[in-house]
């Protein structure tokens, strides 16, 4: 139970995109397609578990003063291992993710959970809530970059969904695009929370 709650409210009651509204830079940024969402909805699940973990086991050790340098120090020694796992095996992504991997390192959802949940709590339930709100801005950027590429392109995941005769909107994978998108979405979860 120490781990599931926080798992689960991560995915929904506490989604960081969707209720905290945090990490929106890169949200909007790498969801013009489904797959970019995912493996970088990855990326940030791996920092977020690894560095939640790390931080709570040695939360006692670390003094108050300089706690967030350490964090940070944490943070990203995972971001330097995703960054060059995925330089090496996956180059096309980290071509088109660029300059949003190494910045996972100052990403709110990351700093702000090692410091709201992480510090105050055991590994256990830490590691339950890294992966809970890695899953959360997982499914979020999938479905962000899944509708974005859907009206933008016509494709999900590169694959042809709508007919040869469809217009493709193209303001959906531009900035504007995003906006719109993210702002139905919190106003969908939002709707459905309150039924809850």
């Amino acid at each position: 139970m120490k781990f599931l709650r926080p798992l689960i409210n991560g995915i929904w009651k506490e989604n960081p995109i969707l209720v905290l509204m945090i990490g929106l830079c890169p949200t909007l940024a790498v969801s013009t397609a489904a797959i970019n969402g995912i493996y970088m909805g990855l990326a940030a699940t791996f920092v977020l578990a690894g560095s939640n973990l790390i931080i709570s086991l040695i939360r006692k050790w670390v003094p108050d003063q300089v706690r967030i340098p350490i964090f940070i120090t944490i943070i990203a020694a995972f971001v330097t291992v995703v960054d060059m796992v995925m330089h090496a095996y996956v180059p096309e992504m980290y071509k088109i993710l660029g300059i949003f991997i190494p910045l996972i390192v100052v990403n709110c959802i990351i700093l702000g959970r090692a410091e709201a949940f992480a510090y105050q709590n055991g590994p256990i339930e830490s590691l339950g809530d890294g992966i809970g709100m890695g899953i959360g801005f997982t499914l979020i950027l999938l479905i962000l970059g899944s509708i974005r590429e859907l009206l933008g392109n016509g494709t999900i995941f590169g694959f042809q969904i709508m007919p040869v005769t469809y217009k493709p909107v193209l303001l959906m994978i531009l900035p504007p695009g995003a906006f719109l998108t993210i702002g139905f979405l919190q106003a969908l979860q939002r709707y459905r929370g309150g039924k809850e």
